[in-house]
């Protein structure tokens, strides 16, 4: 260690020593930084182009979400929550009304189709969604299940 990067006990305040090593470094470094940049990363080559598709397909990824209908990225299973839910059913409905004359037919009919589709979902949705019991969580989809079943809808039994 040279004297000028010591911090002794004695010294008022540390002394920093820029020399051209350093200097060559951080050049080389900003260098390296410049040349990823200009040939892209592959997560920036990976991001969808901006169109108008992709942002009804993203509010409307996330108002199926919230309505259990796709599983949480975060938690890793399905929730309800009904108020998030219709929040981005009217943020849609917001775009089609402000947008209204100006899309292509193809848009217009995107959008409409997928408010459609989002609303009657939305109703058809309960408010939360049904607790699975430990068998019927970890049962094949196969396997029969008994009749009134946690989570399940009325049942019919078939007398034999």
């Amino acid at each position: 260690m040279s004297p000028a990067e010591s911090n002794a006990p004695g010294d008022a305040e540390p002394k920093i020593v820029v020399d051209d090593d350093w200097k060559s470094r951080a050049e080389r470094e900003k260098e390296e930084l410049k040349k990823k940049m200009s040939e892209g990363h592959d997560d920036a080559q990976n991001v969808p182009e901006a169109s108008f598709p992709m942002l009804v397909t993203t509010m409307a990824t996330q108002a199926l979400m919230n309505l259990g209908q796709l599983p949480d990225p975060i938690e890793g299973k399905a929730a309800i929550r009904k108020p998030l839910a219709k929040h981005f059913i009217d943020m849609l409905s917001m775009l089609e009304e402000k947008t209204s004359g100006n899309l292509s037919e193809d848009e217009n009919a995107m959008l409409g189709e997928t408010l459609h589709q989002l609303r009657m979902i939305y109703v058809a949705s309960p408010d939360t969604l049904p607790q699975a019991t430990e068998t019927s969580a970890s049962a094949p989809e196969s396997a029969p299940r008994k009749p009134g079943g946690a989570g399940e809808g009325p049942t019919i039994e078939i007398p034999t």
